[in-house]
């Protein structure tokens, strides 16, 4: 459980006003697709009572976590092993890059999968 989910879920306890949580890293976009998903009871009831301490509904809670996974997932596919000269010829690679070429300008100017 995070700080804010903890903090969240003593003062609800006591009975006093939940912390606003901070704001999503993702722009709302307009509903047009449906998603089902079947869980069990148990995985259903988890999902209510964190989507509960966080003042979010059962779908703004998984739709949310699901975003967030999903970026997590594309920007951890960066990972890559090098050995030897092949790590040598790399590092000078890096200290010695090419002018950037007009695709990739391009590229830097657009957004991301998750911003589009």
């Amino acid at each position: 459980m995070n700080v804010t989910a903890a903090k969240t879920v003593r003062l609800a306890r006591k009975g006093q006003k939940k912390p606003v949580p901070p704001k999503a890293t993702f722009v709302r976009r307009r509903v047009d697709t449906t998603i089902n998903v079947r869980v069990s009871t148990l995985w259903r009831d988890l999902i209510d009572t964190a989507a509960n301490v966080l003042g979010k509904t059962r779908t703004d809670f998984i739709v949310e976590s699901a975003q967030q996974h999903a970026i997590d997932v594309l920007l951890d596919q960066r990972f890559f092993g090098l050995e030897g000269s092949a790590y040598d010829a790399f590092l000078r690679a890096l200290d010695n890059p090419p002018p950037p070429s007009d695709r990739l300008k391009s590229l830097m100017a657009s957004n991301a999968p998750w911003q589009a």
